[in-house]
């Protein structure tokens, strides 16, 4: 499809195909630069069970431009957010699509999505390597980020006890 759509056209073509997967949708706007022109955001938390269908389904709808993949230690689960352009490239049209999805801290796994969008290679590696997310099927999961002595099960972005705190020095306690 190549039509520039809606932001809550967008919605309805995920809600209508996932139902209940879609655990919540909401489009904000606000007015942007010096003519404040309308900037749309859609920001949308999936099931994880259905996170890769969703993003297939993004790909029919248009090819989106993959900025990055956020992600946070939420005490019980690690969130990660895919930040998404549709309508890329079409000035005063593009929307923000960001598509959420919360993954246990016992066992934080997702698909890769790289075989999709080759592109998302890089962030994938960082969310393995910052946050300890086991991304199944991505082509190359060597470290990129971190340096290989960097030691294993350490996650810098955490903040449970795979967090880098035993790593800190307080220099306070030091004796001189």
């Amino acid at each position: 499809m190549t039509k520039n759509l809606t932001p809550e056209e967008i919605v309805k073509y995920f809600k209508d195909e996932f139902k209940t997967e879609i655990k919540d949708a909401k489009i904000k706007r606000r007015a942007a630069g010096s003519k404040k022109n309308e900037k749309a955001t859609i920001w949308m938390k999936v099931d994880k069970i259905v996170f890769k269908k969703v993003i297939k389904h993004l790909l029919d709808l248009q090819f989106p431009h993959l900025s990055i993949i956020s992600g946070n230690d939420l005490n019980e689960t690690i969130e990660l957010i895919y930040h998404f352009t549709v309508n890329y490239g079409n000035r005063l049209s593009e929307i923000t699509f960001n598509i959420s999805i919360d993954l246990p801290k016992s066992k934080p796994e997702i698909e890769t999505i790289c075989d999709y969008i080759p592109g998302a290679l890089i962030t994938e590696r960082e969310k393995q390597e910052f946050l300890g997310v086991k991304i199944k099927g991505i082509p190359d999961d060597k470290r990129l980020f971190l340096r290989d002595d960097f030691p294993e099960g350490v996650y810098p972005w955490r903040r449970d006890e795979t967090g880098p705190e035993k790593l800190y020095r307080n220099l306070h306690e030091v004796n001189k």
